[in-house]
């Protein structure tokens, strides 16, 4: 439809409206051809005397789409880590609420399709499109981007007043809320954290000062240079909110953080904290557990066609065993919530072991390890195999007692899902066998194996093509035969990516499916090596391969694929 034939029936829908009279319309009609879309929207305003909610429902019916007033809509932190508020601006939308599998969004533009076909690329739901006023919609943004900055240089400058009058502070100081300025920078490390989408924060003490940084997509940032004198007391307030004892600095202590114990902003998250004794005082690595975020469906998280395909019949399984290898942080627990949910029924019992509870699932029975108690992976496996459960998930596989019994569950009518700490698929056989488990326990029982990374996203808006020459065109055609463009990070960045050229990350996946093959190597132990030749053989794609599938498909840059994995020999 071109310009003056949607102005044309946006006056002629007003006049059935009776909004506008048939002289106006006539006027207005004459030069319609002539008129943006705006400059039509301000006549009709200053002119005529319509509303921009009456000139919004006039569209909405000439558009067949549902009007909407954002005024009243707050943009909630979740929405826009799911569709970024860079994103909203470049597009004039905005992202209003999750039903179900549905994602609503109020658009400006209604012929903004590429915008839907993104977001629900990002997302795995399906968008309801809205129609909003352009006007409107900036103002919600500018509002709500701008309205919870977090800000450090008042507390830092009175706890250095502070420190200068007393220079020290007692264990008692720290314990009444908002009394002190050492309490409100630990809680504004954590709200800050938490709202640049830090995974970790670090707080480690120096020769001469202390430093916090945030683990953000997998790279430490620094973020604040303290003073050495304070170092102490930071970390004697983290200790009193995760209940551990502050007295105690020459061992380590674990403990866990419920913030919303101790701040008045609507921030639930935990925190899983860990302390060490290090050369120039104590370190604190807190890890972020946001109780607010929903899993991602299995189609957000990275999986090519073939694995997700291969991956999902897998957890459909009546019994079996599913495991899940790779570093701390490459996305194995994520993934095993996002099979659970896809998996949750009313006709199934789901019940998972723990430590800690990432994640809050609805519908799925949960527990908590605790080792001071004996409460240990072994026992709550034991005692689920009495407890009649279709579905049991288990944190970790680290000995060869909680080896054996889930070993023991899957052969006796359980689908078992666990994690394992290995660097490739083929590499988990070695490590059950190294436990104790004998191999053909493993392959009797053995469904799939998952090794998995992360890899930052380069960012889509300021990537830079480039045709790959020398060694990296020769390890992409080596590794999947294909030859063409590929994308590296813009150096300079943009302000989507916070000028570091890269923006969020993606799954890479080595699935591991046993076959008849895989059967008969196991159980003549056969090396690792021949298990992964054999494997190859049945169409799995290594994560070297996979990887350099995601830079072919722009996903992510070279740079990355070769930092997370190394190339296959």
């Amino acid at each position: 439809m071109a310009l003056g034939r949607i102005q044309s029936a946006l006056v002629k829908k007003l006049v059935e409206m009776k909004l506008l009279d048939a002289d106006a319309s006539e006027r207005i009609l004459t030069m319609s051809q002539e008129l943006t879309g705006s400059a039509l929207d301000e006549i009709l305003l200053k002119e005529h005397g319509l509303t921009e909610f009456r000139i919004l429902v006039a569209k909405s019916r000439v558009f067949g789409m549902n009007p909407i007033n954002v005024s009243r809509f707050v943009v909630d932190a979740d929405l826009t880590e799911k569709v970024p508020i860079e994103f909203c601006r470049e597009h004039n939308l905005l992202p209003l609420g999750i039903v179900a599998d549905f994602i609503v969004v109020a658009f400006a533009n209604p012929f903004e399709m590429n915008a839907v076909n993104e977001i629900q690329e990002q997302t795995g739901l399906e968008v309801v499109r809205l129609l909003a006023s352009a006007h409107e919609i900036q103002q919600r943004l500018k509002k709500d981007s701008s309205s919870e900055k977090v800000q450090f240089g008042d507390v830092v400058d009175a706890i250095g007043e502070e420190f200068a009058d007393d220079g020290d502070v007692k264990a008692e100081d720290l314990e009444d809320e908002e009394s002190r300025p050492i309490i409100q920078l630990a809680n504004r490390i954590i709200e800050d954290a938490h709202k640049e989408g830090a995974s970790d924060i670090h707080v480690e003490p120096g020769e001469k000062q202390l430093l916090v940084r945030y683990r953000v997509d997998g790279v430490c940032q620094e973020k604040l240079h303290l003073p050495k004198k304070v170092a102490g007391a930071i970390v004697a307030r983290f200790k009193i909110m995760s209940n551990l004892d502050i007295a105690e600095r020459r061992l380590p202590q674990d403990g866990r953080i419920i913030f919303k114990q101790y701040t008045k902003k609507n921030i639930d998250i935990d925190l899983r904290v860990a302390t060490a004794p290090l050369n120039h005082g104590e370190g604190v690595v807190m890890r972020i557990l946001d109780k607010e975020k929903s899993t991602l469906p299995l189609p957000a998280l990275g999986f090519s066609e073939a694995n997700l395909l291969t991956y999902r019949k897998t957890i459909q399984q009546p019994y079996g065993m599913i495991l899940h290898c790779g570093p701390t942080g490459s996305g194995k627990s994520m993934t095993l919530y996002s099979a659970l949910n896809e998996i949750n029924s009313a006709e199934v019992v789901i019940r998972t072991a723990e430590d800690p509870i990432e994640y809050t699932l609805a519908g799925i029975n949960q527990m908590q390890m605790s080792r001071q108690i004996g409460l240990t992976f072994a026992s709550a496996l034991r005692a689920y195999l009495r407890q009649d459960p279709d579905i049991i998930l288990v944190g970790e596989i680290r000995d060869k007692e909680t080896a054996n019994i889930a070993v023991e569950a899957a052969l006796t009518g359980h689908l078992l899902l666990s994690t394992l700490h290995t660097n490739d698929a083929p590499g988990t056989i070695a490590r059950l066998t190294d436990m104790g488990v004998e191999p053909f326990m493993i392959s009797s029982s053995l469904l799939c194996v998952c090794a998995q990374r992360l890899m930052r996203r380069v960012c889509k808006k300021c990537r830079v093509a480039y045709e790959p020459e020398g060694r990296e065109k020769d390890l992409i055609e080596a590794a999947i035969g294909w030859s063409g463009t590929i994308y590296k990070a813009n150096p300079k960045g943009c302000p989507a990516c916070n000028k570091l050229g890269y923006k969020g990350r993606v799954g890479i996946h080595e699935l591991m499916h046993i076959s008849e093959g895989l059967v008969h190597a196991i159980n003549a132990e056969k090396e690792t090596a021949e298990i992964k030749r054999i494997a190859m053989e049945d169409g799995m794609k290594t994560l070297h391969q996979d990887s350099l599938l995601k830079v072919k498909d722009g996903l992510s840059t070279i740079e990355e694929a070769l930092a997370n994995v190394s190339p296959d020999l």
